[in-house]
């Protein structure tokens, strides 16, 4: 079959370890494994979302990801407890989203999202 099946971005990180603790500890992503010693490239995983993270390899610093989900509200509350960088709270915007933008240590970007909720918030764009 010529169709795709799955992709998994590649995230450049300065210190592969301190990412892998970083997605574990504050983003609640799970270990998935590591490679080399010292280990340079590794995999975390949360649902079905995998991040590979390459130490002073492949990809630059500051890439952007969509993560898809269903309730953002609750995870900004989980974040906001776990000491996550939250660099935008979640918001609806003109096409139908609520999203909010979380950072890392090695400045990519989350823009984490879901289906407009009724709220408050005014659009933005």
């Amino acid at each position: 079959m010529k169709d795709f099946e799955e992709v998994v971005p590649i995230l450049n990180v300065k210190d592969l370890p301190a990412a892998v603790e970083y997605y574990v500890q504050k983003l609640g992503f799970e270990r998935l494994w590591t490679w080399g010693d010292p280990p340079t490239f590794g995999c975390v995983r949360r649902g079905k979302v995998e991040i590979f993270f390459c130490q002073g390899g492949q990809g630059q610093p500051g890439t952007w990801m969509s993560i898809f989900m269903g309730d953002v509200d609750a995870l900004y509350e989980e974040y906001k407890q776990s000491g996550a960088t939250i660099l935008e709270p979640p918001k609806n915007y003109p096409w139908g989203m609520r999203e909010m933008l979380v950072g890392d240590l090695d400045e990519h970007r989350l823009r984490i999202g879901g289906e407009e909720e009724e709220s408050g918030d005014q659009p933005s764009v």
